[in-house]
């Protein structure tokens, strides 16, 4: 079933978002409120924003610049470049849409594991961006921008939330899944026009480390594992299998917020026998919405099957 949404604080106010996202935005507005002082600036004849640009944006590792300069590196430049942008419609569009999709990320995640997320979302499109490419043959220049790290956002809200529905230019409904699929499929068909000026590569590495971060992550729990569960499930070993419950089980001890399932007697036969497409339905409900959200009835179910299971 899909479900219209709305992000964490709309109709409430800035001071009901999320802390992480709430901070981002605020860290973000400064410094580009700082890169536009700079632009009327100079120090020693060299115009400001030069100087912010090649200590603070991401730099290419070898070349020169426009201006016959070398290039100048720096090992930071993989955090400060994510909160720099080159206008006001790139800063805007990139922090509506790391509200509209980041609150919900930052609600799934918790704050402390948001932050981490998407931080190494930016440093892996930075690394995209600087290693491949030379590879294409396309020409060095330095990169601004938190894009990297929303597309690892955006990768993040179509796994945890594939049937959502976005509405496109605020009229068109369209689920999270198709939309979000939609902009990489773009993103990487664009990688070979680097004279746009937009870091594709650097969107395509961060939606990659967003996809491989969830799928391995072992507390995150997304409707597309369960496609790979289903088949380990039918085609692994009564071991094999047992490991899905298991883990499953883990993942509800380690979640505080999540409440504690209630024990049942395996002995008592109140339930009729499961079936792989009723613990299955469950695990998807999982997925997309929480274990706290089953019912006493799917809960026992599950409980029955992962103690069959052992």
């Amino acid at each position: 079933m899909s479900n219209y949404y709305q992000p964490r604080g709309y109709g409430g106010g800035f001071f009901t978002f999320p802390p992480v996202i709430k901070n981002l935005l605020i860290i973000n507005g400064v410094v580009f409120f700082i890169q536009l002082l700079f632009d009327n600036f100079q120090f020693n004849g060299m115009p400001a924003w030069y100087i912010l640009n090649k200590w603070f944006a991401l730099n290419p590792i070898s070349g020169n610049d426009a201006a016959g300069q070398p290039f100048n590196f720096q090992v930071w430049q993989l955090i400060t470049y994510q909160f720099m942008h080159g206008g006001f419609s790139h800063i805007l569009f990139n922090m509506f849409a790391l509200w509209m999709f980041g609150s919900s990320i930052e609600d799934v995640f918790g704050s402390r594991k948001f932050l981490i997320f998407y931080l190494l979302a930016g440093v892996s499109a930075g690394l995209f961006q600087l290693f491949i490419t030379p590879l294409l043959g396309a020409s060095a220049a330095v990169t601004i921008g938190a894009s990297g790290s929303i597309f690892g956002v955006l990768i993040a809200y179509a796994l945890f939330f594939p049937d959502n529905l976005i509405f496109l230019y605020f009229l068109i409904p369209i689920k999270a899944k198709y939309l979000i699929g939609f902009l990489v499929v773009i993103e990487f068909f664009a990688v070979d026009s680097a004279s746009s000026g937009v870091a594709h590569l650097a969107h395509l590495g961060g939606a990659v480390f967003g996809f491989l971060y969830i799928m391995f992550d072992k507390n995150s729990y997304v409707a597309l594992k369960n496609v790979f569960k289903r088949s380990y499930f039918y085609k692994s070993n009564s071991q094999s299998r047992k490991n899905i419950f298991d883990n499953l089980a883990g993942s509800f001890r380690k979640d505080s917020k999540v409440e504690d399932a209630n024990y049942y007697d395996i002995n008592h036969k109140d339930e009729t026998d499961v079936t792989q497409e009723e613990i299955d339905k469950i695990l998807d409900k999982i997925s997309q919405s929480g274990y706290q959200n089953l019912t006493d009835r799917e809960k026992k179910i599950l409980f029955q099957a992962s103690k069959k299971m052992k």
